[in-house]
């Protein structure tokens, strides 16, 4: 039987439910957003009156892919904007799957409040909380037994350090693999690579991340496009 995974959340426990549909090839996994920086107090404010702070602050929330938009700006739209144009498939959406803070992978359209962005603020990945890294490693390991062993993982953040790269070869091995023009790139670069390949109609090119070379020296500057 061929599936196809849809990935959502037991509002519960908190964890990764998978449904059986058609098989994806590939799946998309966004780095996080930043959420203790100056765009992050500027949507805390409880006093901010722009759309997003506002929606924020109601019980419906803001979708976490629009949050993450806002917080990182460029970069995080880049990626977004990015892996929906491409995960398109034959009339079929490839799942998109954001990495957080305390909630292990969550989906682009998942609704979050304003309790849920102070929560993700309080949490820092680098230092190997078990906050962080307990809920990643669960949301792991289900997607890895819902897909299978063919289905490549492309992963859109850094891989210069482990924060949640480790995570991520511990399981997906050398089908982890990210985009080679990422190197040597800056967040603002990478956002505007990958806004660029969206208007080309052109997915970049990967590599599996083990044995990647992670450091290499800074491209050049993306050429302005006419």
């Amino acid at each position: 039987m061929v599936i196809r995974v849809t990935l959502n959340y037991d509002c519960t426990s908190q964890e990764l439910r998978v449904h059986e549909m058609m098989t994806p090839n590939k799946v998309y996994l966004l780095s996080p957003a930043r959420c203790d920086g100056k765009r992050a107090e500027l949507l805390l404010n409880p006093h901010a009156d722009f759309a997003l702070a506002r929606q924020l602050r109601e019980p419906e929330g803001a979708s976490l892919g629009e949050v993450f938009s806002f917080l990182s700006g460029l970069y995080f739209r880049g990626k977004l904007t990015y892996a929906r144009n491409f995960a398109i498939q034959a009339g079929e959406a490839m799942p998109i799957m954001i990495i957080t803070t305390s909630r292990g992978l969550r989906t682009p359209d998942e609704r979050v409040v304003r309790a849920d962005l102070v929560e993700f603020a309080g949490v820092d990945i680098a230092a190997g909380d078990a906050r962080y890294l307990e809920p990643l490693r669960r949301d792991i390991a289900s997607l890895d037994k819902a897909i299978g062993p063919d289905v490549l993982m492309i992963l859109l953040g850094s891989i210069a350090t482990g924060k949640y790269v480790d995570a991520l070869m511990e399981v997906f091995g050398e089908r982890l693999v990210f985009p080679i023009a990422f190197v040597g790139r800056g967040d603002m670069s990478r956002g505007g690579l990958l806004l660029r390949q969206v208007t080309e109609g052109r997915e970049l090119e990967y590599a599996p991340v083990v044995g990647a070379v992670r450091h290499g020296p800074r491209p050049p500057k993306l050429v302005r496009l006419r």
